[in-house]
């Protein structure tokens, strides 16, 4: 006879879906270096999200079947999709272009702020001392994290284009799961990452009509393919299924507190690559860890 699974085992399992959905998208980091320089970020926004929806729609169809697929909110999905992963998307790709990968996660920094926000305004949730606490420690786990091993971190336009894509990506995962009820975890993934692809495929065709720039295709091989391969199949594909899959669980605001370890992800990543490990970056994840643990050490 199987137990009946505990609210601490749920909590675990949904904070584990948010910290591996994390882990995934910061690999994207690293691997977006690589395309940046040859594809502009409309073009390399469409080609992410097309991946991804060629990952998730056939997974969609085998679990949930077609009937459901035709049923579902495809126009609402769209728009969700657009603000959640084609504008942020455009925007994060910007952001990186203008700075780096470690500006882009300190920015990134301000999500459980702005997820919070969202639940307080929508009356989801109050902010308790613990919760207040555990913000604060995420808050300065993160900064800590990401700051230490730069050599200094670029503002200004770069870091308003991040900012927009935290705001764009924390709101629209906010309302692919409230707005769709309905919807099983791996449609509201599905159907948000396939809309993102189609709004994106027009915007892209008016973006070349209008004399925007195309990618450099002779500039790209077989690493840029690799790399093209994470930075959309993993940084879209399986990031959005187990963020969805966790925001449904413990909300948006404390799903945002893990947004928060990716500065020292993307050092795991980079250490992988060469770089030195950086054990300030370390200590920074620890203490995000911390917070998620005291946030929700008494739900409310």
């Amino acid at each position: 006879m199987t137990a009946l699974a505990t609210p601490a085992d749920a909590a675990l399992r949904a904070n584990l879906l948010c910290a591996g959905s994390m882990m995934v998208w910061a690999a994207g980091l690293p691997a977006a270096d690589f395309l940046i320089p040859h594809v502009p970020a409309v073009w390399l926004s469409l080609l992410r999200n097309g991946l991804a929806a060629a990952l998730l729609l056939p997974l969609w169809w085998a679990f949930d079947g077609f009937g459901r697929m035709r049923r579902a909110s495809w126009g609402l999905g769209a728009v969700l999709g657009w603000v959640t992963l084609g504008l942020a998307s455009i925007l994060t790709i910007l952001a990186q272009d203008l700075t780096d990968a470690v500006t882009v996660a300190v920015i990134s920094a301000s999500s459980p702020v702005v997820g919070l926000a969202i639940e307080v305004v929508a009356g989801r949730r109050r902010i308790t001392a613990a919760v207040a606490a555990g913000l604060l420690l995420s808050l300065a786990g993160g900064i800590l994290a990401a700051t230490q091993g730069a050599t200094g971190l670029t503002l200004g336009l770069g870091a308003a284009a991040a900012l927009g894509a935290v705001v764009c990506y924390t709101l629209g995962s906010s309302l692919t799961v409230t707005a769709m009820p309905g919807e099983t975890d791996l449609g509201r993934a599905a159907v948000t990452v396939a809309g993102a692809a189609a709004v994106g495929l027009p915007v892209t065709l008016a973006w070349s009509l209008g004399g925007g720039a195309a990618p450099d295709w002779g500039a790209l091989g077989w690493p840029e393919a690799g790399a093209l391969i994470v930075f959309g199949v993993g940084a879209i594909g399986i990031s959005q299924l187990l963020w969805i899959m966790g925001v449904s669980r413990i909300g948006i605001g404390l799903a945002s507190f893990h947004l928060n370890a990716a500065p020292f992800y993307v050092m795991l990543f980079l250490f992988a690559l060469g770089n030195p490990w950086n054990w300030t970056q370390a200590a920074g994840a620890a203490v995000v860890a911390a917070g998620v643990v005291l946030a929700q050490g008494r739900r409310r």
